[in-house]
């Protein structure tokens, strides 16, 4: 038994209810309640006047119009509300472009022009290296701003992610034909040795350039580029479709969460301990730059091998190029 219902604050709340239920279909009341009278009246009264008889029959068709409009209004507002979701969820499901061809380049460009931070995550960073740090380090000396960069690639010391990072170039990348150089475990780890050069190169000649390089024990087989307005997933063939998804998409936040905890998994380079790079670094000052960054050379490494490290490092080649 409810004992709530018994209650006077029950009777109340009852009755508040009623009233509630009154209004919202007083309509309907109105031509129930005349309804009943005049019928009632009728019956009583057989000397009732025909007028008052069509004149209450007409009211109560009035009331029903009147319900009915109520009704429909209610009803295209229910419809709005159901619209709006739904171009809500339309425009989620949007949150995704696709770009293709020429459309990737101008992407980074445009994000390239007014961003104060640029994360990426990929393999070795040749596009990074050829396009986007230099030219993101040279809008910030335009426009007289600072830039934070966070990089995080593959470990050039470790030999099995820079193995299975070369076995996936070769299975999935464009091939070696075409001018394209064939990716072995060699050429991979001298591209990620390229990034950490290049990243030391153009930190000691930016004093506003924050740069923190992170060097991660799983190969990628995405590229992510996030700048202050969006972030662009790349493939590392261009001819394939691109996506970006703009910044006040719940998308991209997702991926700032996700790429800060792959970052948090790699192991940051201490650039603070670089030694100090010329102009055209030579080949025992790259060499003491990686020994004291904990990333030394090989003894099989000659100095043509630093040579090609120190090339890639300040004259790499656009891979989207064509």
């Amino acid at each position: 038994m409810d004992v709530t219902s018994s209650t006077p604050q029950g009777a109340g709340r009852r009755l508040e209810n009623g009233i509630a239920w009154a209004v919202r279909n007083a309509d309907g009341v109105v031509a129930i309640v005349v309804a009943v009278v005049v019928g009632l009246m009728d019956v009583l009264n057989q000397n009732m006047d025909p007028n008052i008889v069509s004149g209450a029959t007409l009211l109560v068709l009035a009331a029903l119009v009147y319900g009915s409009l109520t009704e429909r209004r209610r009803r295209m507002a229910d419809l709005r509300a159901a619209t709006s979701g739904t171009s809500r969820a339309i425009e989620d499901l949007a949150m995704v472009r696709a770009l293709s061809g020429a459309e990737t380049a101008l992407a980074h460009e445009r994000a390239r022009r007014t961003t104060s931070r640029w994360v990426f995550k990929g393999g070795t960073g040749t596009y990074l290296r050829a396009v986007t740090l230099p030219e993101c380090v040279l809008e910030a000396q335009r426009q007289r701003r600072s830039l934070s960069m966070k990089i995080d690639i593959i470990n050039p010391a470790d030999d099995h992610v820079c193995a299975a990072y070369a076995r996936f170039r070769s299975t999935f990348g464009p091939g070696s034909g075409g001018g394209h150089a064939e990716w072995t475990v060699e050429r991979t780890r001298k591209e990620a040795y390229a990034t950490v050069v290049a990243a030391c190169w153009h930190r000691q000649r930016l004093d506003t350039l924050e740069i923190d390089v992170h060097l991660s024990s799983v190969a990628p087989a995405l590229r992510f580029d996030l700048s202050d307005t969006c972030l662009i997933i790349t493939q590392d063939d261009p001819s394939r479709v691109s996506l970006c998804v703009e910044r006040d998409r719940p998308l991209y936040d997702y991926y700032v969460t996700e790429l800060h905890q792959s970052r948090e998994q790699a192991v940051k380079l201490d650039l603070r301990e670089a030694v100090p790079l010329t102009e055209e670094p030579t080949v025992d000052e790259v060499r003491r730059l990686l020994d004291r960054l904990g990333l030394p050379l090989a003894p099989s490494y000659t100095d043509r091998d630093v040579g090609d490290i120190i090339d890639k490092a300040l004259r790499a080649e656009n891979p989207y190029r064509r």
